[in-house]
């Protein structure tokens, strides 16, 4: 039995805490939240747990194995070095930190006491997400010419992070997974329209070059009338539409492309072949991704798995969020990555 304790249990915390609590290898011993009132909630739900203010409770308690960590992401780098110190192994909610030396400072810290970090990027566990990962893995999308990504809503509004912070991570950690790679480079804008005084862009425009001329454009906004997430892949083959508002029908394939005839003479023979084929909605399984998600860490925690999304993932994902920024800041400019490991 895993003993493990959660620190934060304001908007998505209750939601982790109770995938935990439900899983049959987990004992969810402590509870750590600063607001009473939450405190005061989780009481009733969990009556038979610790729930305090006193992170120290968690931390000094050597029986406690594993700790979720569900706080703003300026307090994740103290409260995760503070878990990986005490010995325990962490869950931590993206981003993983503030900054990518302290993402870098984290795994650091984990590899020398050999303790899991994994980072909450639940799209992992989708299991639409999945399929598309078999279909590009299978070639039945051919090569992948370009990715069209659209994170669009009207809020939630960010005291203090921007809409780059708060929404590109989620596509940042799925690209990596589906492409099993790490973009090159970084280009953005970014425009603020209603925290001008905090000067926090509440839309921007994102485009990541991966190795293999595949190139990804994301918009993400607070500031738009519909709420949208929907991903297009579009390969020599066929392409995919992902709408993970629907329903249902979240996948489609699309057995449509463009070849160039391989032989002729001049430029009046040249002509294209459009194809326009079938389109498949195919079947996909409805589990619960942060069902998964926490079973996936409980499996890493015992040996029985490696963290789909580490450390060095989180790490990733920051250094793509500091540096899409820093382009913003600079009108466009492209920032090459480098990915230094710890």
């Amino acid at each position: 039995m895993l003993k493990m304790a959660a620190i934060g249990c304001g908007y998505w915390g209750p939601n982790l805490i109770r995938n935990f609590n439900n899983h049959p290898d987990v004992e969810m011993s402590h509870i750590c939240d600063l607001d009473a009132k939450r405190r005061a909630h989780m009481a009733q739900l969990y009556p038979t747990a610790d729930i305090s203010d006193d992170v120290g409770r968690i931390l000094g308690d050597p029986s406690i194995g594993a700790v979720v960590v569900a706080t703003p992401v300026s307090t994740h780098f103290p409260l995760g070095k503070a878990v990986l110190e005490s010995g325990k192994h962490l869950f931590i909610e993206k981003p993983m930190a503030a900054s990518a030396d302290e993402c870098r400072q984290l795994c650091a810290i984990a590899k020398a006491r050999n303790l899991q970090i994994m980072v909450g990027h639940t799209f992992l566990f989708v299991p639409a997400v999945r399929l598309i990962k078999q279909l590009i893995e299978s070639g039945e999308l051919g090569d992948i010419y370009y990715v069209k990504i659209r994170r669009l809503n009207l809020g939630i509004f960010q005291k203090d992070a921007n809409v780059v912070w708060d929404l590109v991570p989620h596509d940042v950690a799925m690209l990596n997974y589906l492409f099993d790679a790490v973009p090159e480079r970084v280009s953005a804008s970014g425009h603020c329209y209603v925290q001008t005084d905090k000067q926090l862009e509440d839309v921007a425009f994102v485009s990541l070059w991966y190795p293999g001329g595949r190139v990804a454009h994301l918009h993400v906004s607070w500031l738009d009338p519909n709420k949208v997430r929907e991903a297009t892949f579009v390969g020599s083959r066929k392409m995919v539409v992902y709408d993970d508002v629907a329903m249902t029908d979240k996948i489609r394939i699309y057995d449509k492309g463009v070849d160039v005839m391989p032989h002729y003479d001049g430029f009046d023979e040249f002509h294209l072949a459009y194809r326009h084929g079938d389109i498949l909605i195919p079947k996909i399984d409805q589990a619960e991704p942060l069902k998964v998600e926490t079973s996936h860490f409980v499996d890493c925690v015992l040996g029985r798995a490696t963290p789909v999304s580490d450390g060095y993932l989180g790490l990733q994902v920051v250094e793509v969020l500091e540096k899409a920024c820093l382009s913003i800041r600079e009108h466009g400019a492209p920032q090459d990555l480098t990915f230094q490991n710890a």
